[in-house]
This record gives C-alpha cells, sequence and structure tokens, in this order.
C-alpha cells in the first residue's frame, strides 16, 4: 500500500453543520477532485463533514467569482458538497471560515470582513458575544412549486439566496419521514436540484425546521436554509412583501420581522436591514486540524 501526499484540513461547525476546511492560501495545491471531497467527508472511512471548503486567496485562483470578487474581497470560498459537486455557498460554512480566517489568516475580528462566494460577496461581523452575523443579500421568491415526500405533497415557497431552496409548512417535522431521499421536485424548476426545508412554527417568530440539502443529504442545520424559512415565515405572516421582480422587503423596513429558526444543531437568528438584506447569526467553532493519509 502507498500513501498520497498528506492533506491538511481543519474541522469546524455551525450548529452541528460540520465541514473540512482545506487551506490552499496561494492556491498551490489546487481544487479537490470529486474522489477527494467524498473519501474525506464519508462518516466511516473518511473525516466525516457535511461539505469541503477550499480556502484560497480570490488572486490565488480563477474561478470566475473569485476573479470578479478581486478588490473586494481577499479570500474565495471554493465550496462543495459531500458528494463532491460545487455548491454556491452555505451560511454556515461561511461563518465557519470566517472563524478560521480570524485565529490563522490573518482577518481582524474588530472589522467586516468580506469573503467571495459563488453567490457573490458576503460580509461577516464578528459580534461580542462570540456569535457571527453574516449579510446574506436580498432574497428573491420565484413561485409556489411542489415538493413530494413518498405519497405526501406540499405547496412550497421557491426561496433563491443565491442558492435554490423550497419551504414547505407542515403539521409535524416527524410527518416527512427519515429523509434518507431527496424530495421530489420539478426538475423544470430546479434543474440543478434543491434544498428542501420543511417547517412547523413554535410561536411568534419562532420555527423549526428539517433540511435536506442537495448533494449531502439531511443535515443538522443549513445555514441559508434557516434564511429560506424565515423569508418565506415572514411573507407568510405578513411582515414581508414581494416586489414585482421577486425581490423580499420586510414591511416596516426595519427588520423588526426577525425569528429564531431551532434546527437539530441549535438555534440561528434570521433578520434583515433597512434595505431588505438578510442578515443571518450564529456560532461557528473549529474543533480539530491535522493530516488527511488516505491509504490506496
Amino acid at each position: 500500500m502507498t500513501r498520497r501526499d498528506a492533506v491538511r484540513f481543519l474541522k469546524g461547525h455551525g450548529t452541528e453543520n460540520d465541514f473540512l476546511l482545506l487551506p490552499d492560501h496561494d492556491g498551490g495545491q489546487g481544487a479537490p477532485s470529486p474522489e477527494l471531497v467524498r473519501a474525506m467527508c464519508d462518516r466511516h472511512a473518511g473525516l466525516g463533514a457535511d461539505g469541503v471548503i477550499r480556502v484560497v486567496r480570490t488572486d490565488a485562483t480563477d474561478d470566475p467569482a473569485a476573479v470578479a470578487a478581486r478588490g473586494e474581497a481577499v479570500w474565495f470560498m471554493d465550496y462543495r458538497n459531500s458528494d463532491g459537486s460545487l455548491s454556491e455557498m452555505c451560511g454556515n460554512g461561511v461563518r465557519v471560515l470566517g472563524r478560521y480566517l480570524v485565529e490563522h489568516g490573518g482577518a481582524d475580528a474588530a472589522q467586516p470582513l468580506p469573503i467571495a462566494t459563488r453567490a457573490g460577496v458576503k460580509v461577516l461581523i464578528f459580534n461580542a458575544d462570540g456569535e457571527i452575523t453574516v449579510d446574506m443579500g436580498r432574497a428573491g421568491v420565484h413561485g409556489s412549486p411542489q415538493i413530494a415526500v413518498a405519497d405526501l405533497v406540499w405547496d412550497a415557497v421557491h426561496v433563491d439566496l443565491g442558492n435554490p431552496h423550497a419551504v414547505a409548512f407542515v403539521d409535524d417535522l416527524d410527518q416527512v419521514g427519515p429523509l434518507l431521499d431527496a424530495p421530489r421536485s420539478d426538475p423544470e424548476v430546479y434543474p440543478d436540484g434543491v434544498n428542501v426545508e420543511f417547517v412547523v412554527v413554535r410561536g411568534e417568530r419562532h420555527l423549526a425546521m428539517r433540511v435536506h440539502e442537495r448533494g449531502s443529504g439531511e443535515t443538522r442545520s443549513c445555514g441559508t436554509g434557516a434564511c429560506a424559512v424565515a423569508v418565506a415565515a415572514a411573507l407568510r405572516d405578513g411582515h414581508a412583501t414581494v416586489g414585482a421582480d421577486g425581490s423580499v422587503t420586510p414591511s416596516d423596513g426595519h427588520g423588526a420581522a426577525s425569528y429564531d429558526v431551532e434546527l437539530a444543531g441549535g438555534t440561528l437568528r434570521v433578520g434583515w436591514d433597512g434595505g431588505g438584506r438578510v442578515l443571518l447569526t450564529g456560532p461557528a467553532v473549529l474543533v480539530a486540524e491535522g493530516n488527511w493519509l488516505a491509504v490506496r
């Protein structure tokens, strides 16, 4: 047996949505192959994670999203789902990346930190209580496609946060079963797949959800998913409106319609600024680092 060259990694999570970070600041290591991502994310034969984040400077990669953000952001979030597929970004993952950049990348926690993603530049604010707030940009809503699990069908809300979401309100979170397979959706609406959120109302501006993420399966938390269910709930509760272009704006313009979103791995807070930009707040911690020595 021989060993591949060791791959340095760090592991972190945001409300138990866990990620492997691959430091590649100067781009010399290159993008990880889908096979490597799948092997590292395997929870039995690998390290276990919901996805992999390659940490690279925007001037050290030719990814179009990074190139477009040069001059605006130093760092690029090169994100892949656990099945090796590319993804636009991840609300929990970008906070974990921010934590890494403060602790290992020389970023200043006293200053806003812009990070380039395939869904645009996201700006992080490091709060005094240790949590991180991410400006997720404006959400869009585009119709009410149907989502199905087994013989159950729901009308969903199609929410765009740079990646696609279908939000369905249900009577009970156990109603959708084990979520081992992706819920069925219209391939014409979601040609590249969709993140599906099932949500119940626990109280005033208090939601609980489960999520099946495309490329990763059911996860214990999803940051963009929490934002999507808050957007859908705000529309349902009359706290937000949809413009002609699909953009969502809080009705009072001041972000008063914030929601606590309860997930299996913890609680995230979602609100808006006065311009209708979605703000996601939650924890992010690093828990391990080492070298991946896959034997072949």
